[in-house]
């Protein structure tokens, strides 16, 4: 009983001894590892935007709980330390707060080798701005890192005007906005997918759009593609072809232009059979096709505008 015992103790022992081993190993390579406390500074993560007044700052200090803790920045860009006292940060990025708090720690005598780690948790006066096409335009507050898709996300989506191109202005860079390509048929990539910084400006261009209306299996507006290219035959097609009473040769195109609005015959017939070229439409353009009984003219395409204008608009993905 008593041999039981003493074995029972040596394999207690061992496992502690096995248990003190693993956790030094694990510290030491978590203060390796990219983004540890190598060196006495921990590198916080988030948005990469300057603090400004009204942000919440969230500190910790290692083996230091009682320095560590949240603090919100004031009107005049300032945060209270313990042990410190004031300390102006507004204009500076997270990095070089968490480097001035630790170098503080240090000169005041307080800490020797202070790990310090500061996360920007909320972004109270630099929101980002969602414009143009999308669902629920406005500023949305910047919680930590996020992507440009995650702000179309959060108002609502794109509407079925919105175009390809989106422009994000950066607010440290506003005259050299950046242009993006999306689809809502191809897969997120860094490229069309940037991460966006507090304060950045989003705006989502409209489409060009085009209506065909009459004698088509089905009227309406469609946007025009990436390139905002659309032919006659393509918006023939979008509208799922003209119907058995069409009058192919007396469709006519409707074009607003700065000296006022066109009206420019297109023979479908001719184009059809090749024998005419397939031009390419402009945005807004209205491609009326009439009925082998009616006579188009300009003036009872004046009547036309209306009905174009409640037209149902097709998103084409």
């Amino acid at each position: 009983m008593k041999q039981s015992n003493v074995y029972s103790k040596y394999f207690a022992a061992m496992l502690l001894v096995l248990t003190l081993a693993a956790t030094a190993a694990t510290a030491q390579e978590k203060a390796a590892a990219p983004g540890g406390m190598a060196g006495g500074v921990s590198f916080g993560s988030g948005a990469a935007g300057p603090i400004g007044a009204g942000d919440l700052i969230e500190m910790s200090v290692f083996d230091t709980p009682e320095l560590s803790g949240k603090l919100r920045v004031s009107n005049t860009g300032d945060i209270s330390l313990p042990l410190v006292g004031s300390l102006h940060v507004a204009g500076l990025k997270a990095d070089d707060v968490q480097s001035l708090i630790r170098r503080k720690f240090i000169d005041g005598g307080f800490l020797k080798d202070p790990q310090v780690t500061v996360f920007v948790a909320e972004y109270a006066t630099q929101g980002v701005s969602v414009l143009g096409e999308v669902k629920s335009p406005g500023i949305y507050p910047a919680f930590g890192s996020h992507h440009l898709l995650d702000y179309i996300s959060v108002a609502g989506g794109l509407t079925p005007l919105a175009g390809t191109t989106i422009t994000i202005t950066r607010v440290g860079h506003p005259d050299a906005p950046e242009n993006v390509k999306i689809s809502a048929s191809a897969a997120s990539k860094p490229l069309n997918n940037p991460e966006i910084l507090p304060g950045d400006s989003i705006f989502v261009e409209r489409t060009g759009l085009i209506y065909v209306i009459g004698e088509v299996v089905r009227p309406g507006g469609f946007p025009m593609d990436h390139d905002q290219h659309l032919t006659i035959l393509q918006a023939i097609a979008l509208a799922q072809g003209t119907s058995y009473t069409a009058a192919k040769g007396s469709a006519k195109i409707i074009r607003t232009t700065l000296q006022g609005r066109q009206e420019i015959p297109v023979n479908l017939k001719n184009i059809l059979a090749a024998k005419a070229p397939d031009e390419p439409l402009q945005d807004n353009d209205i491609l009326f096709v009439p009925s082998s009984a009616t006579k188009a003219t300009l003036k009872n395409m004046e009547s036309l505008l209306p009905v174009a204008a409640s037209a149902t608009i097709y998103r084409i993905p």
